[in-house]
């Protein structure tokens, strides 16, 4: 048995529309928003009494989606992680932009925060980190000529 494809990525975050206006303001679309819950959610996060809603964005070009949820049931009893990009396990999500240092710009009101500097490998791209929603540290790559 083999992968098909990768169909998403996913996690939590405190203020689910922040999230998504964060996403959104990166480029993503919205593809949709739902309110989960009932006897397959909680079978398949071994939680009980799940109550969950989620939204999933998608790339422009429809290849990457990345689904975000927050829980109003059970409530977390840990924070969400704000470890260095080197700590395993850490979540962490690249997109090509158009301009570095503008998306940087519009993504900081909306809380994020580059993690180091942006830097540039040879002549072939400008790379840095921002770290948004919920800890989730977002690699983003421009292209250089």
């Amino acid at each position: 048995m083999t992968v098909t494809r990768m169909d998403h990525v996913g996690f939590v975050v405190e203020d689910l529309a922040a999230a998504v206006a964060f996403f959104v303001e990166l480029g993503l679309e919205l593809e949709g928003e739902a309110t989960v819950g009932g006897a397959w959610v909680d079978k398949l996060l071994a939680l009980d009494d799940v109550r969950a809603d989620i939204a999933v964005v998608r790339t422009p070009d429809g290849s990457g989606r990345v689904e975000l949820s927050t829980f109003e049931r059970p409530v977390a009893t840990e924070p969400a992680p704000r470890a260095a990009v080197n700590v395993p396990g850490i979540p962490r999500l690249t997109f090509v932009v158009d301009d570095v240092e503008e998306t940087l710009r519009r993504l900081r009101p909306l809380g994020g925060e580059l993690v180091g500097e942006v830097a540039q490998y040879a002549q072939l791209y400008r790379y840095g980190y921002v770290r948004g929603p919920a800890g989730v540290i977002l690699g983003l790559v421009e292209e250089l000529g």
